[in-house]
Formats: C-alpha cells, structure tokens, sequence
C-alpha cells in the first residue's frame, strides 16, 4: 500500500484536477460572452443616407427625361424645397413654429427685383448673397422682437407673430405703388453669370438642384453638431436645456434667423425663375402651404422635408391636371389622412425614431470588449 505522503500527493492532485473542471464548466458561458460587440451583433444599415442618395440620383437625371414644360416646373419645385428646409430647421429642429415664414422669402424675392428692376444689378454672385442677406435682416428684426424679450416666448406667440407680419407684409405689398400693388413686379431680368443669361431650363435647374445640396448638407453638419444637440434638447424639453446654462432665447433666435436667410435665398431664386413677384409670396397661403409640406413629409429629418415638397407639388400638378374641379379636396382629404395615421409624415413607414433624431459626438476608434 501506498504511504502517507503518496496519500496526500495524490489526494491534492485530485482536488486540482476537480477544481479545474469546476471552473472550466462554470467560465465556458462567460469566455463566449465576452466576444468584441462588433462580432455579436450584425451592423444594421442606416435608412437615412441610401434614402438621401436615391433622392439625389433621381433630382439629377430628371432632366435627362422630362419635357422643357416639366423641367421648368421641377425646377420650381426644388426652390420650394429649399424653402421647406428653412422651415424644417426652425420649426423641425428647434420647436419654432413660424406661421410667416413666407415674409422672409418674399421680401427677398421684392428686394431683388428691386435691384434688376431700378439698380440692373441681375449677377448671380451679388442678387443671391442679397436675398440671403435680406431674409437674415428680415428674421433678425422679427426673431428679436418676438424671442428675445424678458420673459421666454410661448409658442403661440411666437406662431401668432409671426402670421401677423406675413399678413402685415401682404397687405402693405398690395397698397405700395412702389411695389406695384396688387400686380407685383413683372418683367425681372434674367439672372447672369458673366455675359451669358441663366435662362429657364436645364441650366436653371441644375443650379437650384447645386444650391439646394450645399444647403442640405450645410444644415445636416448643423443639426449633427454640439448645437443640433442643444436644438434637439430644446425642442424636448426647453426648462431643462435652460437649467443646463443655456440661453435658450439666443438659440431660438440663432436658428430663426439661419431659416430666414435660407427662405431669403429660396425666395430669390424664385423670383429669377419666374420672372415676376407679387404680394402672394409674402402672404398666409404660401406660410401654410411651407408648413404642409413638412408635415406631410416628416418633421426633424431635412430629408422629409424635400419629400413632402416634391409629393405635394407633383400630386397637386397631377391633380389639377385632370381633376380641375375637385383636385383641392382631393388633395386635402390626402393631406388629412396622412397627417392623421402618421403623426411623423411619410417619411416614418422607413425611418426609425433612433435614427430620426440621430447620433451626436465622435465614434469610439476601435472595438470595446465587454467588462469581465
């Protein structure tokens, strides 16, 4: 028989041997736990950016396939985009609800058929830059008196003011001979770059299809950035982003006048391209009409708003068309329905909510692994 010592050696090797299995049992589950999250979980594809893409394949061979009649009116539709991105951001981003946002787009319009009509000044480097410049004073003069006061604005103030100096522009418009009155300003020159007119067309439409992606992806930086944060967290919960140190009257403020100055540069690029102004651009119709077009599309995403402009338009141009007598209501009953059932617009059926209000930040470099 064995010794003592032999006893005990053997006795500890057992005891090893069985401690080991125990834990290995036990640290098998948790070893496969502790894989890099990139390799547990399959990337999913984000909506936002293919939907953006095929937005701007589709704008960019339109042309290539339309007839000159609806090349025109696509164009006109893209500045109406435009003007919907104005609006996305103050009331989209921001909570602003502005009832007048036409006031900036057709004072700018007024402003630079003012200068081709008395000054002949028609260079797009100078008539552009002024219609941005006239809807920044404009939603300055306005953003200060109605959000800058003492106390923080309601909502429906700043809503109900903002529809009074739409109003309060129509109406003076209509009575100033200066401005023609009821008949506008007709006959503006054609825009130039140079010696050569940009006329109605293909070149026309290119050049609202430029500017509208540079201003798209000027807002998307915007709204991605430290101060898109902060507009987020103002549209949610404004007493917080207050209690946080925020001025939350010179954000409003700030964002007001980035939309006036986008719907200035919207409103001049429409009078070029119609070649004449009249009161109705800086009336109630055309505010209201900027509003659906975010609703129908979906607020807080940009690209919701793109889509509800080009929907309405193409709809309303298809209806009136060929059903001349009852193609509002047909097209209010739609409008209704959609903003009934889908509170979020249309663009909601394909965008999350996570992805609606978006990521902020930098991006961790590498993989993390999971704590042990």
């Amino acid at each position: 028989m064995p010794g003592a010592p032999q006893r005990r050696q053997a006795a500890a090797a057992n005891s090893e041997s069985g401690l080991a299995g125990g834990l290995m049992t036990e640290t098998t589950p948790t070893t496969s736990r502790r894989l890099p999250l990139g390799a547990s979980r399959p990337r999913r594809w984000q909506v936002l950016p293919i939907m953006e893409i095929m937005v701007l394949a589709i704008a960019a061979l339109l042309p290539l396939v339309l007839k000159d009649y609806l090349t025109i009116y696509a164009t006109r539709v893209l500045i109406l985009c435009l003007f919907a991105l104005s609006f996305d951001l103050v009331w989209g981003y921001a909570g602003i609800m502005s009832f007048g946002q036409a006031l900036f787009f057709g004072s700018a319009g007024y402003g630079v058929a003012l200068l081709a009509r008395d000054l002949e000044i028609t260079a797009i480097f100078l008539v552009l830059p002024a219609a941005a410049l006239i809807g920044l004073i404009f939603s300055l003069l306005l953003g200060g008196f109605l959000l800058l006061g003492r106390y923080p604005s309601s909502v429906i103030f700043v809503a109900l003011g903002t529809l009074t100096g739409s109003y309060a522009a129509d109406r003076l418009a209509r009575g100033w001979y200066y401005l023609g009155g009821q008949n506008g300003i007709p006959s503006i020159s054609p825009m130039t770059l140079g010696s050569a007119e940009i006329t109605e067309g293909p070149v026309y439409y290119y050049l609202a299809l430029g500017i509208l992606v540079v201003v798209y992806l000027l807002c998307r930086f915007l709204v991605r950035s430290q101060f898109g944060l902060a507009l987020a967290g103002l549209r949610e919960n404004e007493q917080r982003i207050a209690f946080f140190g925020y001025k939350v009257q010179h954000l409003k403020a700030i964002v007001f006048a980035v939309g006036g100055a986008i719907a200035g540069l919207a409103g001049g690029l429409y009078a070029f391209h119609e070649g004449f102004v009249w009161p109705n651009m800086l009336g109630v119709v055309i505010s209201t009409q900027v509003v659906l077009y975010v609703l129908f599309g979906g607020s807080g995403t940009l690209i919701g708003a793109v889509i509800g402009a080009i929907i309405i338009e193409g709809v309303s141009f298809y209806l009136s068309d060929n059903y001349r007598d009852v193609w509002p209501i047909i097209l209010g009953v739609l409008l209704l329905l959609v903003i009934l059932f889908r509170p979020l617009g249309l663009i909601s059926f394909v965008l999350g909510e996570r992805e609606r209000v978006g990521s902020f930040g930098r991006k961790p470099k590498g993989r993390r692994h999971a704590a042990p």
